[in-house]
């Protein structure tokens, strides 16, 4: 489940409703492409604004079209029932693992977050990949806090934000964990624009966006990124127009406009009141498509 790459695809919306036809075009085309897991409604899959019947509807949708790729899925929200509901719903659909992020409106302390994974560790029998995702949660793991989940036989994963393992002591940093953190728990890389330098530091795996949409390049260029070749620096040097537009829009509207201009999806898939990038922006994006189209076609 832990390895290689791990593909996250869109949810895209048709109106106020999950697009149940064009998320199953997504996952079969992960799982065609050969992807080592699928990450179904994380960040990039809308998760926080589907209901939970939406949520486990779309966990079954995944598992059945995946073709026997391994399916993690997010279960974080705000209350633990519903993250024990949704992980209930999830295992009985044939997950792999879980994926959860320490969701809230209140700001959560150390101690909460903690007794959330060990709640759902004791209530699940698939692995618990913890969600560090600061940008979103507003919540900052400690690495001492890492070192308590991990002591959970259930956790399996953490998804760690790239940007420090893109720091000159990358290597350190994830060498440090290694050293604290029981080997059975792998580290995965998340923002692909650090996933070259992820995976060069020594991640196990690489959790990506990019690959929701494009796995065979994703694919591409993982394996150059562990090989650590010149090549791989060029390949995500290359990129750089679409890493520069990640920062300034976040990774979901620039894959949901590349998901349209591409011809993957026929309308735009973000839900109110998210919209899409301006139209300058998907003009650059547009200029993209032939350097994209040609990875993922090679």
């Amino acid at each position: 489940m832990f390895s290689g790459l791990s593909a996250f695809p869109l949810t895209p919306m048709r109106g106020e409703r999950p697009d149940e036809q064009g998320f199953i075009r997504l996952v079969t085309r992960l799982a065609e492409a050969g992807v080592q897991s699928i990450g179904a409604l994380g960040s990039t899959g809308n998760y926080a604004y589907l209901t939970l019947d939406e949520r486990l509807r779309l966990t079954r949708l995944a598992v059945e079209h995946a073709a026997g790729v391994p399916v993690m899925v997010s279960v974080g929200a705000v209350r633990t029932r519903d993250v024990l509901t949704l992980a209930e719903g999830a295992q009985q659909a044939g997950v792999s693992a879980l994926l959860l992020a320490p969701v809230s409106y209140q700001p959560l302390t150390q101690d909460e977050v903690f007794s959330l994974y060990q709640t759902v560790a004791q209530n699940s029998d698939v692995p618990l990949c913890v969600y560090d995702n600061a940008a979103t949660t507003h919540f900052t793991f400690t690495d001492a806090l890492y070192s308590r989940l991990a002591a959970l036989p259930a956790i399996g994963s953490i998804k760690l934000p790239g940007a420090p393992l893109a720091a000159p002591d990358g290597r350190e940093r994830v060498a440090a964990l290694r050293a604290a953190l029981p080997q059975s728990v792998k580290l995965g890389v998340s923002g692909d624009m650090f996933a070259q330098a992820g995976m060069s530091a020594g991640c196990d795996l690489w959790y990506s966006v990019v690959g929701g949409l494009y796995p065979r390049l994703a694919l591409r260029l993982m394996r150059h990124a562990q090989e650590a070749s010149a090549q791989s620096a060029a390949f995500f040097e290359s990129l750089a127009p679409l890493w520069a537009l990640f920062s300034r829009h976040g990774s979901l509207r620039v894959i949901a406009a590349l998901a349209v201009l591409s011809g993957l999806l026929d309308e735009p898939p973000l839900p109110a009141p998210l919209k899409m990038l301006p139209a300058q922006e998907q003009e650059a994006l547009r200029a993209l498509l032939p350097v994209l189209d040609s990875w993922e076609t090679a």
